[in-house]
């Protein structure tokens, strides 16, 4: 099978680039680089052409004569979750789940199955994707199931209670 990150059987990574050219062009995007190699040893080696791929556009050859200048540039990351549940800054599970104040626990279950299929990251494995859609991606499956955990709580308790209070108080052993 065909695979867009393998060329000529060599596997490839990209690396987050700004490039400006000797016309005074910039292009971002990445650099194509070869696993087990570095940058450096793309731009040293004997080849005129290096694998360039514009963000959102399709790959191109690049002479190496035509560029003037190359800086690494880090791609945002998604932010952590986790800081942000400590602090719940913005974190409004009903909101997430899509899911109005004092919803039942199925319809809570329905949104989260739903959400989950669409963000799991099982869901995208064979696509390849920039480095910060699948951190997105990953970011909104935790986020997505931080939710659910956040009203499934309560609402697990709601729902013992209720059984309680409809339980009968006293009980008599059946006789002998």
């Amino acid at each position: 099978m065909f695979e867009r990150n393998k060329i000529d059987n060599v596997e490839h990574n990209g690396v987050a680039v700004e490039m400006t050219t000797e016309a005074g062009e910039t292009l971002t995007g990445r650099l194509m680089v070869a696993v087990g190699r570095n940058l450096v040893d793309v731009l040293n080696s004997s080849g005129g052409f290096i694998e360039f791929e514009p963000w959102g556009g399709e790959r191109i050859l690049v002479a190496k004569a035509s560029l003037r200048a190359i800086k690494l540039t880090k791609v945002a990351k998604a932010e952590s979750l986790k800081g942000r549940l400590a602090t719940l800054d913005g974190f409004d599970p009903h909101m997430i789940l899509g899911v109005v104040p004092g919803a039942t626990l199925e319809d809570v279950k329905t949104a989260w199955h739903r959400l989950s299929k669409a963000y799991h990251p099982d869901r995208y494995a064979s696509a390849e994707l920039p480095v910060e859609v699948t951190d997105y991606l990953a970011a909104m499956a935790r986020r997505v199931n931080a939710a659910f955990a956040a009203l499934e709580g309560p609402l697990q308790a709601s729902r013992k209670a209720a059984q309680l209070r409809t339980a009968p108080i006293y009980t008599s052993q059946p006789r002998a």
